[in-house]
């Protein structure tokens, strides 16, 4: 497992927005973003999949959007309309083998099997 760094959380009220960044391989195919609150089970966000498109779990649809530098191998998750139930500490994590990357959206992908994988972010979002 190879660990990669997000950067981008912090503390924002109800409303407002965020963008976190991970570097990722630069030979993955798949990647994206899922999040955990205490005492919660880790939940897939959004995934950018092997074929280029988005995918996004249903709390995240229309408020967050998933997209990647590919010059820097930068991934990105913005995230817009904030509420406080979107407070958690947000992961990053990306696959690099395309059989793997075909079986599913990214963000329904088990985080702890993944290659890489990010030690998380806060994000707080206050109301």
């Amino acid at each position: 497992q190879i660990q990669l760094m997000e950067s981008g959380g912090g503390s924002v009220q109800a409303g407002g927005s965020l963008r976190l960044s991970c570097t990722v391989p630069a030979n993955s195919l798949c990647m994206g973003w899922f999040r955990q609150v205490v005492e919660k089970e880790r939940e897939g966000v959004a995934g950018l999949e092997n074929d280029g498109n988005a995918t996004y779990a249903n709390f995240a649809k229309g408020r967050f959007t998933i997209s990647k530098d590919n010059g820097k191998n930068i991934l990105y998750l913005q995230m817009d309309s904030l509420k406080p139930d979107d407070s958690a500490i947000y992961y990053c994590a990306a696959d690099v083998l395309r059989s793997r990357c075909l079986k599913g959206p990214f963000y329904e992908r088990s985080f702890a099997h993944l290659p890489y994988r990010g030690q998380g972010t806060q994000v707080t979002v206050s109301s």
